[in-house]
């Protein structure tokens, strides 16, 4: 399992990928059992009312949240590109340029130091 992480505007977006052997969550709109890796990362964009407050960019931001994405890839670079493209688009959907978002792949999170 690999977490991919985008950070922007002082916040953070997760996102993890299953790699082949692994069995990821199963939900309605999980992609085929069958793809050798499966990414999951929510998606969310910006309300004027409702949704949840978050402090973006200087700046508080209500934002939705939508079913988490799942899609199923047969090669691991190409769920990468995807997952790191998905973070930098919800991102742009909160205004931030893409290109501002900076992109870590964390494996074996478990080994994952905390924060200090």
């Amino acid at each position: 399992m690999l977490l991919v992480r985008g950070h922007a505007g002082g916040t953070a977006l997760t996102g993890t990928l299953y790699e082949r052997g692994e069995r990821p969550p199963t939900f309605e709109g999980a992609p085929d059992e069958g793809a050798p890796y499966v990414w999951i990362c929510d998606e969310f964009y910006e309300v004027e009312s409702g949704g949840q407050v978050q402090r973006i960019d200087g700046r508080e931001r209500r934002v939705a949240f939508e079913a988490p994405t799942t899609r199923g890839f047969e090669t691991r670079d190409a769920a990468l590109e995807a997952a790191e493209e998905h973070v930098r688009t919800q991102f742009a959907r909160l205004g931030l340029r893409g290109e501002d978002v900076d992109i870590e792949v964390v494996e074996n999170p478990d080994r994952e130091q905390p924060d200090p």
